[in-house]
């Protein structure tokens, strides 16, 4: 009796400890402090077990799980200040990967919410500032900046990253992901292109990796728009009459709603114009050649070359200006912006920024042969980061590597349909893109038709299968929805002059 007592006693005090969680052990946090970090530093080093955080912005986060949070400062060079930021789960919470997240716009803040899903996941996960703190500013003159901007800050969170992973856990991870949109995009496409190794897998959302033309078309928006002004009236009218032009390319779910295909020629624009003019009678023959202006796109002004497209049919107008601290970069911060030209002031830019900005090297060999997997996702209604210079980046992948085939045994884009600079009016919810590309790279698990829905008021108006480019949506009344061959390029291609080599 007395064998069998201690035998239970055993097992409930064995199975208490089991089930309760260990705490991370103190010397896992000392060895990070004493982890030396290349050309940088860190600013903190702390364990928190507290399952609630409230970002600066006031969001707030619930049932968080303990982790170890690490700040740093990075200076790989005089006027270079980079600041990272890692959290890192309880070992046996750790999924055994590493997720680099990407940033946003000119950057220069790191925002603690983007770290919440990821780390109740399961990933240990890094992001940074991109070396553009305290604001936009930071880069007027300073070439470091630049390249912090462009490529280096991600690669050295990446790297610092890794370290980090390593002494914590006692190992590298197994697989590591990227996820970024937007300028995060860019980041996403640099790494892809720059540094191979870096990721296993990568995801670009919505990617600015065309930064310097795509920073000219805000440009020539801004100043088109200065002169001639769209109420939101208008505007509305104009985005109707796109819609309501490209109805007849569409299938019957979104005729009318949003485009889904939104390529078109100098007929197309002519056509819209009449259309909007007719929806609206206060658009006046100076409104019509503005519209004529911002739907071409910006195009040398000597040479007469394109430096980039123009404005989506059934995007928004007032998104598609502004943003136009790259030209304070370069011009300084009392140039009148307003006055650039595109011809040698354009030149001008482009010299100085563009090595460095633009993920633009379709040469992507190191990275697939590695097996590494890349998504790209762009929407049509996009105006922000419109879908052209994505479509012109794959298709001069395709050329480099000899066959379409090729290309989409590593890398696939999908153009939704309707989204725009994430979600919006068209179709605004996907599956996860990452789980996308973790499934493709672990279990070969190859990406092909998504569900997309558009969600108006909590409730699914829209349900759709989206293939990769350049398949896209059709339907007939007996069998519904299939794939189509849709069309290849569609869009001018952005002159090489203005996506020079990169430069380190």
């Amino acid at each position: 009796m007395k064998i069998q007592r201690c035998l239970f006693l055993f097992t409930v005090a064995a199975s208490a400890t089991l089930m309760a969680e260990p705490p991370v052990p103190t010397d896992r946090v000392a060895v990070l402090k004493a982890l030396p970090i290349d050309a940088g530093k860190a600013v903190s080093i702390e364990r928190i077990t507290e399952g609630q955080m409230t970002a600066a912005n006031g969001a707030a986060y619930k049932n968080l799980p303990s982790r170890t949070v690490v700040k740093l400062v990075l200076n790989p060079a005089k006027g270079s200040n980079i600041r990272v930021e890692a959290w890192l789960p309880d070992p046996e919470k750790w999924n055994g990967r590493f997720l680099g997240l990407g940033n946003g716009g000119a950057a220069g803040n790191i925002n603690p919410g983007s770290f919440a899903g990821p780390i109740t996941e399961g990933y240990a996960v890094a992001t940074t500032d991109m070396g553009t703190a305290p604001n936009s500013d930071s880069g007027i003159g300073n070439k470091e900046v630049w390249k912090d901007f462009g490529f280096r800050a991600t690669h050295l969170m990446t790297v610092t990253a890794k370290q980090l992973i390593k002494a914590y856990y006692g190992k590298a991870p197994e697989y590591s992901y990227f996820n970024g949109g937007s300028t995060g995009g860019q980041q996403a496409l640099q790494e892809a292109q720059r540094y191979p190794e870096d990721y296993d897998g990568i995801v670009a959302n919505v990617p600015a990796h065309c930064r310097t033309p795509l920073h000219a078309y805000f440009l020539w928006n801004d100043q088109i728009l200065r002169q001639c002004p769209f109420t939101e009236s208008q505007e509305a009218n104009i985005i109707a009459a796109g819609n309501e032009y490209m109805a007849s390319r569409e299938i019957p779910q979104t005729a009318g709603k949003l485009v889904s295909d939104p390529r078109y020629n100098k007929a197309d624009i002519e056509a819209v114009i009449v259309l909007a003019r007719k929806k609206d009678s206060t658009l006046t023959e100076r409104h019509a050649e503005a519209m004529r202006k911002l739907f071409d796109g910006p195009k040398h002004l000597v040479t007469g070359e394109r430096i980039f497209c123009g404005i989506p049919f059934g995007s928004s107008f007032k998104a598609a200006h502004g943003h136009l601290y790259l030209f304070r970069w370069v011009f300084g911060p009392d140039k009148n912006l307003a006055e650039l030209n595109f011809g040698a002031d354009i030149d001008t830019y482009t010299a100085a920024l563009a090595p460095y900005l633009n993920a633009e090297n379709p040469d992507l060999s190191a990275f697939e042969k590695r097996g590494g997997k890349l998504l790209m996702i762009s929407g049509t209604a996009d105006s922000v980061v419109p879908f052209h210079a994505s479509i012109d980046y794959y298709e001069r992948a395709a050329e480099h590597f000899g066959s379409l085939d090729k290309v989409r045994s590593f890398l696939r884009l999908y153009l939704v349909p309707g989204m725009s600079h994430g979600p919006g009016p068209g179709i605004n919810k996907l599956p996860s893109m990452l789980n996308m590309v973790i499934n493709w790279r672990e279990k070969n698990a190859v990406p092909d038709v998504i569900q997309g829905q558009r969600i108006i008021n909590g409730k699914t108006e829209i349900d759709i299968p989206l293939y990769p480019y350049p398949g896209k949506t059709g339907w007939d009344e007996a069998g519904g929805f299939k794939k189509v061959d849709g069309p290849r390029v569609g869009v001018d291609r952005i002159s090489a002059r203005f996506i020079p080599p990169a430069a380190d």
